[in-house]
């Protein structure tokens, strides 16, 4: 029994056996070429030594690959430090979107589609329910981010959204949420707006050539007239007034990825043993056993394809116009600019003036560059 585990070894041990039963994109290959490399002799790094003892530390380069375990907390603290400067005095809301699974084979087929109509649909009725005079009146501003797995794995396609519960409108005024509602707008309306829209946007690229690969005969036809027949799944999470809890809110789903080594628990044989959540019943944590390869097949699933962004950013909080933007709702609302920290994208590994852990006494410094081997992964 192996503890102590990490994606790496997992994908070690078993992708022989995986790539024996089953097929590999590019995409795929890149990554778990990343994660079985990532701080290891074959990305290179620097080498430290002890001013004293002349102990030698070498510490080797991440991969920084956005699926990687190893690499995305760092990622996920750098971009939730940047976001500091954007959370305003105010309550938020978090909402998730979920596809319906009868979706799932779409899904595998055309992810980069269907992703991409997943964000402009749950953005279209945000949009028009902000805009409504009989709601708020103005401008909404989101930020939205992907997560495709469940806590088994399996495809689980949603998205999370992060809204301050106001609006800014056409005349430069901000109108805030009134009341201690525990909801932004009505599920019901959300539900419906969200369903209309997806399944009018999938109608539509099908008819464009965008699903080309969906290709048994009736069955767009068929599967989205049976889609707006059920209930949408829209769930709204309670509201949020604290900013560093708001940040934490950010950090703690822009970033995560489908399995966190910290999931792993040990490997016995061929089996691999994980935690997960069961929520439904209360959020109680179990073991679930898997098949190694079959853990890196369900793993696999949630890789993206190369350089979709998961994180997006619209309303006033879109690239193009946030910074005058939140100026401005500050203005309206006496709120100060808040002061934020720069801070560097990723920390040394060797943090300035460590001591030595060999002898306790000297320092460690920086004694050259450990060069990436020539040979490659297959």
């Amino acid at each position: 029994m192996t503890t102590n585990l990490h994606m790496a070894t997992v994908l070690d041990r078993f992708m022989p056996d995986f790539r024996q039963t089953y097929p590999m994109n590019y995409e795929q290959i890149n990554v778990c070429h990343h994660i079985t490399h990532c701080r290891t002799e074959a990305l290179g790094g620097l080498q430290w030594q002890c001013d004293h003892c002349s102990y030698v530390y070498p510490a080797y380069h991440s991969c920084r690959d956005r699926h990687c375990p190893q690499c995305q907390w760092r990622a996920s603290q750098a971009w939730s430090d940047k976001r500091r400067a954007d959370v305003l005095a105010t309550t938020y809301y978090h909402l998730v979107f979920t596809l319906p699974h009868s979706l799932n084979g779409w899904v595998e087929l055309h992810p980069e589609v269907i992703y991409r109509l997943l964000f402009a649909s749950v953005w279209g009725v945000l949009k028009a329910l902000g805009q409504d005079p009989k709601r708020l009146g103005g401008q909404l501003g989101l930020v939205a981010v992907l997560h495709t797995w469940g806590q088994n794995l399996s495809r689980h396609v949603h998205l999370h959204c992060l809204i301050p519960g106001g609006v800014l409108d056409d005349e430069g005024q901000w109108h805030a949420v009134k009341g201690k509602n525990d909801y932004l707008f009505p599920n019901h309306a959300l539900s419906n707006g969200f369903r209309g829209r997806m399944v009018s946007a999938l109608r539509q690229a099908y008819k464009e050539g965008e699903l080309k690969r969906v290709t048994r005969a009736g069955e767009v036809d068929t599967l989205l007239q049976a889609l707006m027949q059920v209930d949408w799944v829209v769930y709204s999470k309670p509201y949020l007034t604290d900013a560093d809890i708001i940040v934490e809110y950010l950090a703690r789903y822009s970033h995560r990825i489908a399995l966190s080594d910290s999931r792993l628990v040990a490997i016995q044989e061929d089996q691999v043993l994980l935690r997960y959540k069961d929520y439904r019943n209360h959020g109680q944590q179990k073991l679930l056993s898997l098949e190694g390869k079959e853990l890196i097949r369900r793993f696999l699933l949630h890789v993206l394809p190369k350089g979709f962004m998961r994180i997006r950013h619209f309303g006033f909080l879109a690239s193009c116009c946030k910074r005058g933007k939140l100026a401005l709702i500050r203005t309206n609302m006496g709120q100060a600019e808040p002061k934020v920290e720069e801070k560097t994208q990723e920390p040394s590994p060797i943090p300035g003036r460590r001591k030595c852990p060999q002898c306790r006494v000297g320092i460690l410094f920086c004694a050259g560059e450990l060069q990436r081997p020539s040979y490659g992964w297959g």
